[in-house]
């Protein structure tokens, strides 16, 4: 698996995001059963950029804390079918990775939330890398139904690694 993870900010935090990114992105996989390699794009940004990219994308003109761009269109979620017509858009021709899709995160509103909820910044981190993941997977949360079926995920995958809400960075 492939993990392009950049960031653009120069904020330096006290563990691997790399690491942290890989982590909670196989777990997330491993759990919906991805029978892929997989590639995953992540960039950290800042508030002024997640909102240019919010407006650009979603023509939404306000900051907002992850952003996902699914690669893949899922008649269900984690259920990664992927039509023979549509698999030179999907795999990467190089690698043979499934892409995925893009994660962009803000790292100002990683470090608000961590501070609002009481709880690290790893975790803050990885909880919404889950979270996007699982969009990545072809989840949403639209409705009360989706948002639960998502916030557990999360909360499992989250505590199988450990990253609970009182552990420290």
């Amino acid at each position: 698996m492939t993990f392009y993870v950049e960031n653009e900010t120069g904020v330096v935090y006290p563990f691997s995001v790399e690491e942290t990114v890989e982590a909670v992105a196989e777990a997330v996989l491993e759990a919906e059963g991805c029978p892929y390699e997989v590639q995953v794009n992540v960039l950290l940004t800042d508030n002024p950029g997640i909102r240019e990219f919010n407006r650009q994308y979603r023509q939404m003109d306000r900051e907002t804390d992850v952003l996902s761009f699914p690669n893949l269109e899922y008649e269900t979620p984690g259920y990664f079918e992927i039509p023979s017509q549509q698999e030179a858009d999907c795999f990467d021709p190089d690698s043979g990775e499934l892409i995925l899709g893009d994660i962009i995160l803000s790292v100002d509103r990683i470090a608000d939330q961590a501070r609002q909820y009481g709880h690290s910044l790893r975790r803050e981190l990885a909880f919404l890398v889950a979270h996007s993941m699982l969009h990545l997977c072809g989840y949403d949360h639209m409705a009360p139904e989706e948002a639960a079926v998502m916030e557990q995920k999360q909360e499992q995958i989250l505590t199988q690694l450990g990253i609970t809400r009182d552990m420290a960075d």
